[in-house]
């Protein structure tokens, strides 16, 4: 029994050392605010969106403050708080830098007129969103996002080799579904038996289609058993001087049962 009581003694001893040496270095000012500054950014992103000047900006406030008092949670928050950043690891690197991590939105569509879907689905909002190009247009009630993009990408494939392309979905508040495509026009599908209306109209289509090489408007799938089609105006070529003006097509609209 008495050959233990030195090894309790030691461990109790290495115990309150180890919890009072944070009390000593609070009080001879190891981690005092000013001592051991910060003074590097070190940042790692890709850069598309946001700038390293940006990133920068966003956490120079930090900038001066001690290594051990450099609180890496408000840094985190400061950053994260840009308009395309989706999220940030911060951490501190002996003795004087403070390594950042960005990721970056990846806008995967527009939603309605200004807001953007990133690929994870989520909704956010920058300045000037509504002005990137190239991607589909979404739009539909705020509540049924994940189904508006669960259908924008099944309609993407059911397309697919058809020669027809998906440029965006709309969701009214009916709960009613609109293809739009390149070119400007749009598919009608109405609400319910969906994928079998489409699909009665992509198996018509091709036979359809050679006639009117200038495309579709508008093609209305909302009748029991067929579905009307209004198709585009074809293009008149500028007339010469002496030729007489034609005049403009009519617009054809044809049903199919």
């Amino acid at each position: 029994m008495s050959s233990r009581l030195p090894l309790k003694i030691s461990a109790w001893a290495i115990a309150l050392t180890l919890v009072a040496l944070p009390i000593i270095g609070v009080l001879n000012g190891w981690i005092a605010a000013d001592r051991w500054p910060v003074r590097y950014v070190q940042v790692q992103a890709p850069f598309a969106h946001v700038s390293a000047e940006q990133i920068r900006a966003a956490s120079a406030s930090q900038l001066g403050t001690g290594f051990f008092a450099l609180q890496l949670e408000d840094v985190r928050k400061a950053v994260a708080a840009l308009p395309w950043v989706a999220s940030v690891e911060a951490r501190k690197r002996w003795p004087d830098t403070l390594v950042l991590e960005v990721r970056e939105r990846q806008p995967f569509a527009r939603w309605g007129q200004s807001r953007l879907i990133d690929r994870n689905g989520d909704l956010f909002d920058i300045p000037g969103g509504s002005q990137l190009q190239g991607l589909p247009v979404l739009d539909g009630p705020d509540d049924a996002l994940a189904d508006v993009v669960a259908f924008f990408k099944e309609a993407q494939q059911t397309l697919s080799g058809t020669g027809l392309i998906l440029t965006g979905v709309v969701q009214d508040a009916r709960g009613s579904w609109t293809l739009n495509l390149n070119g400007g026009g749009a598919i009608l599908l109405g609400h319910h038996d969906i994928e079998a209306r489409l699909q009665r109209f992509l198996a018509a289509y091709p036979q359809l289609s050679p006639t009117h090489s200038a495309g579709f408007d508008r093609v209305d799938l909302r009748y029991t058993n067929g579905f009307a089609v209004q198709w585009a105006a074809p293009a008149v070529a500028p007339a010469s001087p002496a030729a007489t003006p034609a005049s403009d097509a009519p617009t054809d609209a044809k049903a199919h049962s």
